[in-house]
This record gives C-alpha cells, sequence and structure tokens, in this order.
C-alpha cells in the first residue's frame, strides 16, 4: 500500500450522527452515470435526494472513477459528510481528527507501463484531459475496443487491469479498485460496505454492488451491473438513482 497525505481544503465534518432505525447507515454512490443525465450533467433530482439523506444524519460517499480535485469540488457542493473514493479506488480521500488525508492504494507506475506497451504496440489509445491529474492510473479515451487492449496487454505479458465504465478505460494495478477503497473508506467511520446502500451504474462498481446491504443498478447500467444489485430500477440514470433510493427504504415515495 502506497499513502500519501496531501494539504486539502477543509470540507466540514466526516461524520454525521446517523438514526438508530434506519434501514442501512450509509449510501455509497457512483457520479457519472448514477447522479447524472445521459449527457453528464447533475441531475437536480440527485442533489436533493443526497442533500436530503445528509440532512437526516445518513452520510454520502462519493465513489467515482474520477479524479480527486473534480470529486472534493462536487463532494463540496453537495454537503457531503462522507470519505470519498476517487480514481476507481486509486485514492481514499477523509477527514481524521480536523486534518485533511489523501491515501494512495494503487501504484501508477504499472499503469504507466502498460500505455506505453500500448503506444509502441501501435495501438492508438489516447490519455483523458483529465489524466494529468490521475496520481495512480491512466485513463483513456474510450475509443479502442477493451478486448483490443487486454490482448496486446496479454501478448507482452503485462498484468493490469482494464476496467471499462462507459466514460473511460483505466489502466490500474491487480488487486485494486472500488471495493477494497471503500472498505478502506468505511472503516474509518466505523462502516462496513453490507450497512450501505450502494448504487452504480458501470463494470466498475459490481464489487461494492454484491458486498453492500443493498445493491441499486439502473435500465441505463452495464449488464454486469444489473446482474450484481439486488434491485435494478425502471428508470435511468439519476431518475433511477432516485427510485433505488426509494427502494431502499432510505427515501420516501
Amino acid at each position: 500500500m502506497i499513502r500519501a497525505e496531501d494539504s486539502m481544503p477543509r470540507v466540514g465534518p466526516l461524520t454525521t450522527p446517523v438514526r438508530s432505525d434506519a434501514p442501512f447507515r450509509a449510501v455509497v454512490t457512483d457520479v457519472d452515470g448514477t447522479l447524472t443525465r445521459p449527457d453528464r450533467r447533475l441531475d437536480p433530482r440527485a442533489v436533493e435526494a443526497v442533500r436530503a439523506l445528509e440532512r437526516r444524519g445518513v452520510p454520502v460517499v462519493l465513489a467515482t472513477g474520477n479524479v480527486l480535485p473534480i470529486a472534493l469540488g462536487m463532494h463540496r457542493a453537495l454537503g457531503l459528510s462522507g470519505p470519498i473514493v476517487a480514481e476507481n479506488g486509486g485514492l481514499v480521500y477523509r477527514r481524521v481528527g480536523g486534518e485533511d488525508r489523501v491515501e494512495r492504494l494503487a501504484d501508477r507506475r504499472v499503469a504507466l507501463g502498460a500505455y506505453r506497451a500500448l503506444k509502441d504496440a501501435g495501438v492508438p489509445v489516447r490519455r483523458l484531459f483529465t489524466d494529468r491529474w490521475r496520481a495512480t492510473e491512466v485513463a483513456l479515451e474510450p475509443t479502442v475496443p477493451i478486448g483490443r487492449i487486454r490482448a496486446v496487454l496479454a501478448g507482452r505479458g503485462i498484468r493490469v487491469q482494464v476496467i471499462p465504465t462507459g466514460f473511460a478505460t483505466h489502466l490500474m494495478a491487480r488487486g485494486t479498485g472500488k471495493l477494497p477503497a471503500l472498505r478502506r473508506a468505511l472503516d474509518g467511520i466505523g462502516l462496513a460496505p453490507s450497512d450501505c446502500v450502494v448504487l452504480g451504474d458501470g463494470d466498475n462498481d459490481v464489487g461494492m454492488l454484491r458486498a453492500s446491504g443493498f445493491g441499486v443498478s439502473f435500465a441505463s447500467a452495464s449488464p454486469r451491473a444489473r446482474r450484481a444489485a439486488r434491485y435494478v430500477s425502471r428508470a435511468s440514470f439519476a431518475e433511477g438513482f432516485v427510485e433505488g433510493l426509494k427502494a431502499s427504504g432510505l427515501l420516501a415515495h
């Protein structure tokens, strides 16, 4: 495990009191495709839902493939109190003793080596604009078929995770991902995935959905995410997010 502590702006207390009679004690949510509309803009219905949860003392955890600066900005704008899982589980952000802390859980050198191997093989991969801010992985524009990327890397003996999300293709060291990072993040507030409602739409959310107390995916989600969920909404994207929270019992009908 690689650890790093960075200076971050304060975002408020890490924990909030949770009602003892709540069916689940926290909510864990993906961002793109989950809190958003198809155009990746935040949906006001999802915004109001997470704010309503926080007002009732249910902490909301962001678990995203996006970079920490974007996730932290969203965390602050939404008024969330839970920790953050960023870069597909490469980073965990939380407040400890009034200080901002970041744990780095993956070695980016593995991902950079895989990226260079793809370029050397003539595969026309392109890194995302936000990749300049990544600390633990490499994210590629989803323009090259996953099968081709995996075949080239396997042919060169490079052992790395290739994770499609629909919005990007992520290269990460093996043994990392959203679920191990989520366990780490929740342990800091005395919870486990089984205490949580988890909502997500991508292959990178599958582990969290399976380990959750109540896993929610959507009509717009990947087939693997839908199979991993306990509840699959009739609605898509953020509308499905709200539907799933109602099905979990944490949001009133």
